[in-house]
């Protein structure tokens, strides 16, 4: 089940007009790795101490082929990209690598996430 309240937002192209209310998903808490280790633990014949190296290995080579500009195709689970943010500049030829203000990560999931996503329930929650 998920949590949503009422978020108001104005409108940034037209500050005068009156805030609209969004839905928004509210968190009820946080999976660490290490728990994500010691659940996978539980389900297989592998010790928890055993699954949480695999996990941060897995995590570090990720974190590498990213920063080498590659997409991550994690099977099931879905695909990683590194996404940038710029400044818009008038032409293409002033474009370069002083213009990205950040980077971030874009995540595809895989089918059985995008069926997850799809069949989600939810609860309005006060705010």
């Amino acid at each position: 089940m998920i949590n949503i309240k009422a978020i108001p937002r104005g409108n940034p192209q037209d500050v005068n007009a009156p805030a609209k209310f969004y839905a928004h998903a509210i968190a009820t808490g946080e999976v660490s790795l290490e728990r994500l280790a010691y659940l996978v633990s539980n389900q297989c014949t592998v010790r928890e101490s055993d699954c949480y190296a695999v996990l941060l290995a897995m995590m570090h080579n990720v974190a590498d082929e990213l920063s080498q500009g590659r997409i991550v195709d994690m099977g099931v689970l879905g695909r990683f990209q590194v996404g940038v943010r710029s400044e818009g500049l008038d032409a293409a030829a002033d474009v370069s690598t002083a213009a990205v203000r950040s980077a971030h990560l874009n995540f595809r999931p895989g089918k059985r996430l995008r069926k997850t996503l799809a069949t989600l329930e939810y609860k309005l929650i006060d705010g």
